[in-house]
This record gives structure tokens, C-alpha cells and sequence, in this order.
């Protein structure tokens, strides 16, 4: 099992969902997003890429995408799994 795919299910199943339920809505999801391949538990070249970012580097692409800011202009915190814009910018 793919590490991502591993850490979106424990973060699932740390909601309060089954094993079994976690898993499957994991896949499920990371298949619609592009990061797996349709019907299997195997990483796209995307999936690949967003898996070597590591947690931090997804958490501050995704704060990125929603503002005018560059990744490099976030702090991480592990945490609560978030990226936030580093002092004064």
C-alpha cells in the first residue's frame, strides 16, 4: 500500500470510520483525484510526485492553489496537518 494512501486512511479512521470503511473511502477518493489508477492501488506518475512532496509540501501546494502566494511563503504544522502564511506576507 502506497504511503499516502496509508496516511489518508489513518486520517479517516481517526474520524471515527471503520478499517475496512477508512480504506475504501481513502482509495476511493486518492482514484477520483488522479493520485491512483482507476481500480487499483497503484501510484499515477501525479500520485508519484504529490507522494514525494511529503505532508508538508501537499498541505502548502494546497494553501498555494487557494491564495496569490508561492508554497515557499507557508510555515507547516504537523499537528493539525496545515499550512499557514509565515509572518508578514
Amino acid at each position: 500500500m502506497p504511503p499516502i494512501l496509508e496516511r489518508l486512511k489513518n486520517q479517516i479512521k481517526g474520524e471515527g470510520k471503520s478499517e475496512s470503511s477508512a480504506f475504501a473511502i481513502a482509495t476511493s477518493q486518492l482514484q477520483k483525484h488522479g493520485i491512483l489508477k482507476k481500480g487499483t492501488q497503484e501510484l499515477t506518475p501525479k500520485g508519484a510526485k504529490r507522494q514525494a512532496m511529503g505532508a508538508a509540501g501537499r498541505a502548502k501546494d494546497r494553501a498555494a492553489k487557494q491564495s496569490k502566494h508561492s508554497p515557499q511563503d507557508f510555515g507547516y504544522n504537523p499537528r493539525t496537518n496545515r499550512a499557514t502564511l509565515k509572518g508578514g506576507k
